[in-house]
């Protein structure tokens, strides 16, 4: 979505008419705690700050583990805090796919993994970190069937891995096959997407198989398998909230409100987890089982802007894909990491 200066409401009144509706807008949005943000326009990586707008529309893009997106879904308090906007929530099996559509503009707003990113700035995509999650080492892990010869990581070598490339399982992978001593050229990736990799798994098409939840705790209720790692001592596992350039200029209001309802999601997952279940597993036609197993596996996760020790954690991500040869060039995580000129305001978790 697009503004134009022609088709502004304000554009064709009077000087003064036009400096009395905007001191209606600020005091409309200072009702709803977005004032500094409207006074303060948000600086934004390779772009200059520009005006919060009225929202219009919000497309948002999101994964069966992104928890506090889907209860926030499946809450409405999106949809009741902005009435008069066009709010879409768009389904991603996997972050990569999900960032290829904020990049060619159809969405707006969405969460992925620590991989994903990476990728996509290397690809010279238009994105921002705005945010994140505390991290979940748990709720990964490279799995392999109960049977399996496969005892350690290091009997990985010469074996066929299952991942979704350039997903966060996909650098649980690179760090696991650097703790066991042996190099990425060692392993055979198959790159395949969630539902494909569990059934090559399954019918032992692969060795193991790198995956997140929930698709790992509903393969590990159905058949058992064994956990070769974790992404504990491996992976922090971040998630990441990212918005395309021209939304965080043009809607840092917005993106604090956002981080204000996720947080309240978080809450609703920490405090009612039997509400939380159920509006999960309505969502996604998931076994209450398999969810209830993977918000176990989840912190408590409050959603606020990037803070500098996970921008250390993030270069970290990508510089392991440059050494491999994944990436062919190093990248700076930090030149797309959204500064706003009045922070967006984070909710106390407790």
């Amino acid at each position: 979505m697009r503004a134009s200066h022609s088709n502004s409401p304000l554009s064709s009144r009077p000087a003064a008419s036009r400096r009395h509706a905007l001191q209606l807008l600020l005091v409309t949005a200072a009702s709803w705690g977005f004032g500094a943000a409207l006074a303060q326009p948000a600086g934004v990586p390779g772009g200059s700050p520009k005006p919060a707008q009225p929202l219009q529309q919000l497309r948002i893009g999101y994964q069966k583990s992104a928890v506090n997106l889907v209860v926030a879904k499946q809450s409405g308090w999106l949809e009741q805090r902005w009435p008069n906007a066009r709010i879409a929530w768009v389904e991603f099996p996997a972050g990569p796919q999900l960032l290829e559509a904020l990049a060619v503009g159809s969405l707006d707003f969405g969460l992925t993994g620590d991989t994903p990113p990476v990728f996509a700035q290397a690809a010279g995509r238009d994105l921002l970190y705005v945010g994140a999650e505390p991290s979940k080492p748990d709720s990964s892990a490279v799995l392999v069937l109960d049977d399996s010869p496969l005892k350690s990581l290091a009997d990985l070598r010469g074996r066929k891995v299952a991942l979704q490339k350039g997903s966060s399982a996909h650098y649980l992978l690179v760090r696991a096959v650097d703790k066991a001593g042996l190099q990425w050229s060692d392993i055979q990736p198959v790159y395949l997407a969630p539902a494909d990799a569990r059934a090559a798994f399954e019918r032992r098409s692969v060795d193991a198989w790198a995956i997140w939840d929930p698709y790992y705790a509903a393969t590990e209720l159905a058949i058992r398998p064994r956990v070769l790692a974790s992404g504990r001592g491996l992976s922090g596992n971040n998630s990441f909230y990212l918005a395309s350039s021209a939304f965080a200029q043009r809607h840092p209001d917005v993106i604090a409100a956002l981080f204000e309802a996720l947080t309240r999601a978080d809450r609703l997952v920490q405090q009612d987890r039997a509400t939380a279940v159920k509006l999960i597993a309505g969502f996604g036609g998931l076994d209450a089982g398999v969810v209830s197993l993977f918000l176990q596996r989840r912190p408590p996760s409050p959603v606020g802007p990037i803070q500098p020790a996970t921008v250390r954690d993030q270069q970290r991500v990508a510089d392991a894909f440059h050494r491999i040869g994944l990436l062919p060039q190093p990248i700076d995580v930090a030149r797309i990491v959204w500064h706003p000129a009045a922070a967006p305001r984070t909710v106390n978790p407790s």
